[in-house]
C-alpha cells in the first residue's frame, strides 16, 4: 500500500472514530448533551486525534528509522571483495537500492525470471536507472535481500500503524463518558500539535546546518582547509580522487559579492525611492495602479530573468558599451547578471519598505509638519529615520535573495571562476558552482563533490553573519525612538 493510501485509511479511520466517540458520549448521558463536560464535537475531536496522532507518528519514525536499518544491515552482510576499487560500501548501497528499485518495476511486469546478468542490467538502463557499476552477482544477491527485507518491513509496518490507529480509536471510544473531561484533553493535544509544528522550522535549520557540517568535515579530511579558503584558483579535476583539484574559494566568493554588489546598487536606490513616492506623493489611484506592477516582477521565475539577461541585456552591453570601450567581448558578464538581477529585486526592497513606511504614526508626520517642516524634511529628518530598522530588514533580504541567486547567474554572468574588477568580465557565484559540483556522474565520497557542502556551508556562515549585523544595526537605530 502506498503512503498517500495510508493516510487515506488513517483519515477514515479517524473520521470513524469521530463519529463513534460523540455517539457514545451522548449516548451515556441518555442523549442529553446539555449532561457532558464537553462539547459533544470534544469527544468526537479526542476520538479522531487518538486514532491518528499516535498512528501517524509510528509512520513517520517508521519511515525514517527503517532505511537506515536496512541498509545497516544489507552493508553488513555485502563481501568487502565485491567492493569495485574506488569506490566505497556508501556508494555500492546507491547502487543497490537503484537496482532493488528497478527489479521492483521489472517484476511488476513479470519480466526476471531467467534473465543473466547482462540482460538485467540492460533491461535496468533501459529504465532509466543509472549505476556507478557494473551490475554483479553480489550487487544482484543484496538488491533482491534488500527487496525481500523491505517488503517484510513494510508489511509489518502496515499492520503496527493500524493496530496502534485501532487501539486508540477504541481507547476513546471506551473514555467517551458525560464525566470525561474531553475538551482539557483535546486542547492539551492541539497544544502539543502547535508545540511541534512550531519546532519544525528550528529542526529543519539545524537538520541543515548538521548535514552540511558533517559532509564539510569530511571534505576537510581530504583536502587541506588552507588551500581552500586561501587559494585563488578554482580548477576542479574529476581524474580521481582529489587527483590535481585546486578548489580555492576566493574567486567565488568575489563573484558572489561583486554581482550582489552590483545588484544591490541597482535595486536598493530604485526600490526605496519608489516605496517613498508610493507611500508620501502617489494619490490613492496611482497607488492602486503601480504597486501591483511592481510587485509583478516578483512573481516572474528567475529563468525568465536569465534568459532575458542571455538574449537582450547581455547583448546590449556588450555593443553599447563593453566592446567599444574595450572592456570585453562577451555578452556574459557581472554587470548583466547584477544589473538584471537588481531588477528582480526592486519589488522586495520597494514592497517591504513601502509597508514599513506607512507603519510609521500619523502623529510624527503630523508633529514634523506643524513645527514648519516641508513634506520632503519630515521625510528625510522623521520617516526614514523612524522606518530605518525596517528598511535595513528589507535591505537584508534582497541581499540575501541575491546572493543564494543561480539561474540569473549561470544565463547571465558565465561560469568562469576568477579574480577580476571589470564588470563586463565573465564571472560565476558560489551557488552556481554547488549545483555544478553536485550534478553529473561523479563520486560522491570525491573531494569534488564534497566540495558543495563546504561552499554551502561557508555561504550559510556569510549570510548568518549578514543577519547578526543587520540586527544590531535595527537595535541601535530601534533605541532612538523606544
Amino acid at each position: 500500500m502506498s503512503l498517500p493510501m495510508i493516510l487515506l485509511a488513517l483519515a477514515v479511520l479517524g473520521t470513524v472514530s469521530f463519529i463513534l466517540s460523540r455517539k457514545r458520549a451522548i449516548a451515556s448521558v441518555g442523549g442529553d448533551a446539555r449532561r457532558l463536560h464537553s462539547l459533544p464535537t470534544y469527544y468526537g475531536m479526542h476520538g479522531l486525534l487518538m486514532a491518528m496522532i499516535p498512528a501517524a507518528g509510528l509512520l513517520v519514525a517508521w519511515l525514517v528509522i527503517q532505511p537506515l536499518m536496512l541498509e545497516r544491515s544489507i552493508a553488513a552482510d555485502f563481501p568487502e571483495s565485491a567492493i569495485p576499487e574506488g569506490s566505497t560500501i556508501g556508494l555500492v548501497m546507491s547502487d543497490v537500492r537503484r537496482v532493488a528499485d528497478a527489479l521492483d518495476r521489472v517484476a511488476d511486469q513479470g519480466a526476471l525470471a531467467g534473465r543473466s546478468l547482462e540482460e538485467l542490467e540492460a533491461v535496468i538502463a533501459d529504465g532509466g536507472t543509472a549505476m556507478g557499476a557494473d551490475l554483479s552477482d553480489a550487487l544482484l544477491t543484496a538488491a533482491n535481500d534488500y527487496r525481500a527485507a523491505r517488503g517484510s518491513l513494510n508489511m509489518i509496518m502496515l499492520v503496527a500503524v493500524f493496530a496502534v490507529g485501532l487501539i486508540g480509536a477504541a481507547w476513546a471510544w471506551k473514555r467517551s463518558e458525560g464525566e470525561f473531561r474531553a475538551r482539557n484533553v483535546v486542547e492539551t493535544g492541539v497544544l502539543i500539535l502547535l508545540v511541534a509544528a512550531a519546532s519544525i522550522a528550528i529542526l529543519t535549520t539545524l537538520g541543515i546546518v548538521l548535514s552540511m557540517l558533517f559532509e564539510t568535515m569530511n571534505f576537510f579530511q581530504q583536502y587541506d582547509w588552507k588551500r581552500f579558503f586561501l587559494s585563488a584558483t578554482w580548477d576542479p579535476s574529476f581524474s580521481g580522487r582529489g587527483g590535481g583539484s585546486e578548489l580555492g574559494i576566493i574567486p567565488l566568493l568575489w563573484g558572489t559579492l561583486y554581482i550582489s554588489l552590483i545588484a544591490l546598487i541597482v535595486s536598493v536606490p530604485i526600490g526605496l525611492f519608489a516605496a517613498i513616492y508610493l507611500s508620501e506623493y502617489a494619490g490613492k489611484k496611482f497607488r492602486s495602479i503601480a504597486k501591483p506592477l511592481i510587485e509583478i516582477l516578483a512573481g516572474i521565475p528567475t529563468i525568465v530573468y536569465g534568459l532575458f539577461a542571455l538574449i537582450t541585456v547581455g547583448p546590449m552591453l556588450r555593443d553599447a558599451i563593453a566592446s567599444p570601450l574595450g572592456l570585453g567581448s562577451s555578452a556574459s558578464s557581472v554587470m548583466t547578471a547584477g544589473l538584471v538581477m537588481g531588477i528582480m529585486l526592486i519589488p522586495f526592497v520597494s514592497s517591504l519598505s513601502d509597508d514599513i513606511i506607512n507603519a510609521v504614526p500619523q502623529a510624527m508626520r503630523d508633529g514634523s509638519l506643524g513645527l514648519g517642516a516641508t513634506q520632503s524634511e519630515t521625510i528625510k529628518q522623521v520617516i526614514i529615520p523612524a522606518a530605518l530598522p525596517g528598511i535595513v530588514g528589507a535591505v537584508l533580504l534582497a541581499a540575501s535573495r541575491a546572493i543564494g541567486e543561480t539561474m540569473i547567474v549561470v544565463l547571465g554572468a558565465g561560469a568562469a571562476a576568477k579574480l577580476d574588477l571589470n564588470p563586463f568580465e565573465a564571472m560565476t557565484t558560489v551557488t552556481v558552482k554547488i549545483v555544478s559540483q553536485l550534478t553529473g556522474d561523479t563520486d560522491f565520497a570525491s573531494p569534488e563533490t564534497l566540495v558543495a557542502f563546504a561552499l554551502g556551508l561557508t555561504l550559510f556562515v556569510i549570510t548568518l553573519g549578514l543577519n547578526v549585523l543587520a540586527l544590531y544595526i535595527v537595535r541601535k537605530y530601534r533605541e532612538q525612538y523606544e
